[in-house]
């Protein structure tokens, strides 16, 4: 069955929208909301969020490898799947070694994990995986639907689709803020993700490898990152930041909204972009 995604997504975590706050994400248009974070693996508030909505699909951003237990997980998708046919994504993640004592062989780690779902019965064209590095993106296209990686730039996107070839699903997500205030929305950045993330291994690796430095990774992250990783100022400049990913050849833009008001800023970019 062809998941059905819509050309943008939400990103949101649990505690950042309602079953309320999802009806106005569809009204919207947004064809995907992105659970993000680590969710449980019974995946209780995906499926609340599908029951209060009509076609939205609801999707994971990701499970953690690590920390859900691989069984319950299967069990929870097929729960669901039987109740929304159609309707959730399963995206996997290893987490991050700052996090996780035991973090130790990532790559084997989800194969395996992948392995096991798969073998429980999740279809692999349901799961898409948090791939950054190119190991992990060809694990992405030779086992499952492909890839929703986060804390990336159109330049990213463009190298995955190179990876992964076509037919693989290249889902990426961006920071966006409404401020016209370039100053001050650099400020909000740097007090939320991506500045806050910016020390994490992987992401950190990841930002290197496309070419920038450790003085762009310095503290909450230079005015060049801060602006590669946040699409800031108003909806038409980050209706254009969203068509760069497109153009790069990411099937999906999922949209990690900042600022006092998250539904209004994706109400905001959906307006520009839709």
């Amino acid at each position: 069955m062809t998941i059905e995604l819509g050309l943008l997504g939400a990103h949101l975590r649990e505690h950042e929208v309602t079953p309320e706050g999802a009806v106005e994400i569809e009204k919207a248009g947004y064809g995907t909301l992105w659970l993000d974070a680590s969710p449980p693996a019974d995946l209780a508030y995906a499926e609340e969020l599908l029951d209060a909505t009509a076609r939205l699909t609801v999707g994971t951003s990701v499970v953690n490898a690590w920390t859900a237990d691989v069984s319950a997980v299967a069990a929870s998708y097929h729960r669901i799947e039987a109740r929304h046919p159609g309707r959730f994504v399963l995206g996997v993640g290893i987490g991050h070694r700052e996090v996780h004592a035991e973090y130790v062989s990532p790559y084997e780690k989800l194969a395996s994990y992948v392995d096991a779902l798969t073998t429980a019965g999740v279809p692999a064209g349901r799961i898409v995986l948090a791939a950054l590095g190119p190991r992990m993106l060809r694990l992405a296209r030779d086992r499952t639907a492909g890839t929703i990686p986060c804390m990336v730039t159109p330049e990213h996107t463009r190298r995955a689709r190179a990876i992964l070839g076509p037919g693989k699903l290249l889902l990426p997500g961006h920071f966006a803020l409404l401020d016209d205030n370039a100053e001050r929305a650099r400020a909000s950045a740097r007090s939320a993700p991506p500045g806050t993330a910016l020390q994490v291994t992987n992401y950190a690796a990841n930002l290197r490898r496309l070419g920038f430095t450790e003085e762009d990774l310095a503290g909450a992250g230079s005015d060049r990152l801060i602006d590669a990783l946040v699409l800031h100022g108003g909806a038409g400049a980050i209706a254009a930041g969203v068509r760069e990913h497109l153009a790069a050849g990411a099937d999906h833009v999922g949209i990690y909204p900042l600022g006092a008001d998250l539904i209004a800023t994706l109400r905001g970019v959906a307006e520009a972009v839709l």
